[in-house]
């Protein structure tokens, strides 16, 4: 009977249940859509030129935060060693991808996503660079190891300086510094909401990658970017109807909800019949 229970204790570890599922994918997919929408304020109604810039903001808002929360015994993540980056490696890389294409393709799409090379390039190179961090990701948050602290911590760390040599070399960084609109108090909110947003996506990201599966998070993710092109019929003023435009959308919506139920009502049949393995053996007693 013990060894029942045992094995039933452990199936219920192994598998979140699924309300934590749910929660983490909601809150990956809130802090995704904010970030978008305060992005594309900043980017385009403001036309802030350096999107390499504002991705160097929100990774030290992210180091800034999560060394300040370690210092006071917040959050626990393994001091530095030469063996984290092995430990890490690819993952910063890939991470860096995903934050840079991310943004860039933010700046260059319309509402409508009317078609642009440059733009679709960026959405193409951001769905590989979302894919491959939610794999991986999954794969380097062991408690054992370096933990989510940990991995979110080095992950910054480590491509902040790379990242402010590139923003400098194709002068990203001057653009930035002269940009006018440094004394307008509401660009200087939404800049600084942006990276501590940005810091909340970077956290929501590997939490939803810890309870759901890395396919899981990618679709959530194509959720909040139909949702935001929804959003953008009706304010931004940059949509332009079409009907193969529409119906494309609203296929895309509809495929991203199926594979959101399909999955959480899998997970909860997986967890009935443990439910009842682990019953058996008591009754039997």
């Amino acid at each position: 009977m013990r060894a029942g229970q045992a094995a039933g204790e452990a199936a219920g570890a192994a598998a979140p249940s699924t309300l934590p599922r749910v929660l983490s994918a909601l809150f990956y997919g809130t802090c995704s859509f904010l970030i978008v929408l305060v992005n594309k304020a900043l980017l385009s109604a403001y036309s802030f030129p350096s999107p390499m810039f504002l991705g160097i903001g929100q990774m030290a808002a992210t180091i800034l935060i999560l060394y300040v929360s370690k210092l006071n015994k917040i959050v626990h993540f393994p001091d530095f060693d030469k063996s984290i980056p092995v430990k890490l490696f690819p993952l910063p890389l890939i991470y860096v991808g995903n934050h840079i294409s991310g943004l860039s393709s933010t700046s260059k799409l319309r509402s409508d996503l009317s078609f642009n090379l440059e733009g679709y390039t960026f959405v193409l190179l951001n769905d590989i660079f979302t894919a491959a961090n939610g794999v991986y990701t999954k794969q380097k948050i062991d408690p054992k190891e370096l933990g989510k602290y940990g991995v979110l911590f080095y992950n910054a760390c480590f491509m902040v300086v790379p990242t402010v040599i590139i923003s400098f070399s194709t002068g990203d960084f001057q653009q930035a510094t002269h940009f006018q609109q440094w004394t307008n108090f509401l660009f200087v909110f939404q800049f600084i909401l942006s990276c501590f947003l940005g810091f909340l996506l970077m956290y929501s990201t590997v939490l939803c990658s810890h309870y759901n599966s890395a396919l899981t998070t990618t679709v959530v993710g194509a959720i909040k970017n139909i949702s935001i092109a929804y959003i953008g019929m009706l304010i931004g003023g940059d949509y332009i109807f079409s009907v193969l435009n529409f119906i494309g959308l609203n296929i895309c919506m509809a495929g991203g909800l199926r594979y959101s139920f399909l999955t959480l009502r899998g997970s909860s049949k997986t967890a009935q019949p443990e439910d009842e393995e682990s019953a058996l053996p008591e009754s039997r007693s």
